[in-house]
């Protein structure tokens, strides 16, 4: 299994045992502001995720755990090329995590699993990931009303790319 590691972080597979980690992150409702959930009240919604983490076909994905320290903080991936998702636990905002755990994601995107282009697609409220996914060079490509409801609310998405710069983009 592919583990990568930052100067700080572990990317690594995730585990059953990281149900509880996954839980307080995913029943958080700051975590999950701008999540494609509402906030977990069940510990089955969680372990319902983490059984769909765990069974994504390396062929059509793949997502990590970022450790720091020893203690899950949150996840990073393509659990469906070539959409890039991350939650990162409120404790570990702002300190350059996300960034320092899509950098050798992105790497892998492209030169490992051959990846045109990397996508995105984030609530246009959620400023801070737009601005980190823009300092790594993706590039909006639309914006579209109702594309999520998460609960009661119906929620906009911009959409970015990032093209492989190895290779024209499809």
């Amino acid at each position: 299994m592919t583990q990568i590691r930052t100067e700080r972080l572990l990317l690594r597979p995730a585990k059953p045992d990281d149900l509880p980690a996954f839980h307080t992150i995913l029943s958080d409702a700051r975590a999950t502001a701008y999540w494609s959930t509402p906030p977990h009240t069940d510990i089955a919604e969680t372990e319902s995720w983490l059984a769909a983490m765990l069974a994504i076909d390396p062929a059509k994905g793949e997502d990590f755990a970022i450790e720091l320290d020893g203690r899950v903080i949150g996840k990073v991936g393509l659990f469906e090329f070539p959409e890039i998702g991350f939650i990162l636990h409120p404790d570990a905002w702002g300190k350059g995590y996300a960034g320092e755990a899509l950098r050798p994601l992105l790497e892998r995107a492209f030169a490992v699993h051959g990846l045109p282009f990397v996508e995105a697609d984030v609530d246009p409220r959620n400023a801070p990931s737009l601005r980190l996914l823009q300092s790594m060079g993706f590039v909006e490509t639309g914006r579209a009303e109702r594309t999520w409801k998460v609960g009661d609310e119906w929620c906009d998405s911009v959409f970015l790319r990032l093209t492989n710069p190895n290779r024209d983009s499809q």
